[in-house]
């Protein structure tokens, strides 16, 4: 049996872009259109960017930024939405 879900459930869909010269520049995933959850941004060598996770279109908790080495370079916590 196939159920259908409701009509205002939310619509989770990947989500994948690339650098001109077709490298993956950025991947995560939106929720009705806003970014949600673990996102990664690379850069056109391949090597991770930057990471963090999404709650309704709105950074949360710790962003990670990478030196070009693939090491992290900083840990940036971010604050709460009043």
């Amino acid at each position: 049996m196939t159920t259908t879900p409701p009509a205002d459930a939310p619509t989770i869909l990947p989500f994948v872009k690339h650098h001109r010269d077709g490298s993956l520049w950025a991947r995560g995933q939106t929720c009705n259109g806003e970014p949600t959850g673990y996102w990664e941004w690379f850069r056109r060598d391949g090597t991770r960017l930057r990471s963090g996770m999404f709650d309704q279109g709105r950074q949360v908790g710790a962003w990670t930024t990478y030196d070009s080495a693939g090491k992290v370079y900083k840990v940036t916590t971010m604050k709460p939405s009043p």
